[in-house]
């Protein structure tokens, strides 16, 4: 390391040692790092969450799960009701998948990067963080955050995502073989907390005298992305179905779009089309509002109809379970459907429209 990426290190960690946020996942700045179990949990939660919504979730996941063999002998229903309104909900299922991976092997953690990153569901990122966090391993860790501070630090001016070749050979240049995860860290917390996407405050960063971006007054302008295209917009249907103070509720497909949740029945929808508009009972059904939501890649107007029959024996042949509504909020519905059930709730309890749909 040159004796100027030396000096850019030896300034973020002394900044970091006075400013470091404290998390439940975290040791204090020199300390013995933290148990690779609950490093691998909190970064998994982060990915694409801020941290005032993980901090809740951590609690309870660590309190019911408190070590990899208790997660890797969990229930799949269980975590993923856990996990309900977290969203991307495939790092569940990978959680369960590496946590099993893990109990085998013992109940260890490898510490090393290249071990990490075999492991079931473990990228680029997180191997690197955990190695450089949990085991003080040399890594190279590049988050949305890092990402920023480093292409404003060096004013990369290669727009995304092709610029993240550059951006990760400049955060290895300044990465530090003793500290790293303290480093990572404080690039995390320079970047969410100093070096923001708006209104920076440059008067407090610790680099900013070697800002190449504030240096051209041009902060905000990096990193530089492309222009978003516009996302796509569907349509579907969620079926209420009522009866004796319980709702019929299915369980998805492991796989795919909010896999392995409880959930209302729905007509199919997915990000490549609209719904089928087909009701899994013949009617009469009736019409309950709608609720509008964004994913990820597309957006979603989902029109919810209300069953006013009583053929609910013909739900026998089909996959599902009565659930009480009286505990409705422990089915772990995803935000998406537990809006609906929201709705649904709300409209019957006002008496339904006049609309019927047969």
């Amino acid at each position: 390391m040159d004796a100027s990426a030396q000096n850019i290190s030896e300034s973020l960690l002394a900044w970091y040692d006075a400013h470091a946020r404290a998390l439940p996942w975290r040791a204090a700045p020199g300390a013995p790092p933290p148990d690779a179990y609950r490093v691998w949990i909190s970064e998994v939660m982060l990915q694409q969450t801020t941290v005032a919504a993980v901090i809740p979730y951590f609690a309870r996941f660590t309190e019911r799960w408190p070590t990899v063999e208790a997660l890797a002998a969990a229930e799949d229903g269980d975590v993923m009701a856990v996990w309900a309104g977290l969203g991307y909900y495939a790092r569940a299922r990978n959680l369960l998948a590496c946590a099993r991976a893990v109990a085998a092997m013992g109940g260890r953690f490898p510490d090393s990067e290249e071990a990490l990153r075999a492991l079931p569901g473990l990228g680029a990122y997180t191997a690197a963080a955990v190695a450089a966090i949990a085991f003080g391993r040399r890594a190279v860790v590049v988050d949305a955050n890092v990402e920023r501070v480093v292409a404003r630090l060096f004013a990369i001016a290669k727009p995304l995502p092709a610029g993240r070749a550059a951006i990760r050979t400049a955060a290895g240049a300044i990465t530090p073989h003793e500290r790293s995860g303290d480093f990572a860290q404080a690039m995390m917390d320079l970047g969410a907390t100093i070096c923001t996407t708006r209104a920076p405050r440059c008067l407090l960063c610790p680099l900013s005298d070697r800002c190449l971006a504030r240096q051209a007054g041009e902060a905000e302008s990096f990193p530089v992305k492309p222009a978003k295209a516009a996302k796509p917009h569907r349509k579907g249907h969620a079926w209420w179905i009522e009866r004796h103070g319980a709702v019929w509720l299915v369980r998805r497909q492991g796989k795919g779009m909010l896999g392995g949740m409880r959930a209302l029945p729905d007509d199919g929808w997915i990000a490549g089309r609209d719904g089928t508009a087909v009701p899994p009972l013949a009617g009469p059904w009736q019409a309950g509002g709608s609720v509008a939501h964004v994913f990820t890649h597309f957006s979603l107007d989902l029109n919810l109809r209300l069953y006013s029959g009583s053929d609910w024996d013909s739900l026998a042949a089909q996959d599902g379970e009565w659930w009480p509504l009286e505990r409705l909020d422990e089915a772990g519905l995803p935000t998406l459907f537990a809006k609906a059930a929201r709705l649904a709730q709300a409209t019957t309890g006002a008496g339904r429209g006049d609309e019927v749909i047969q």
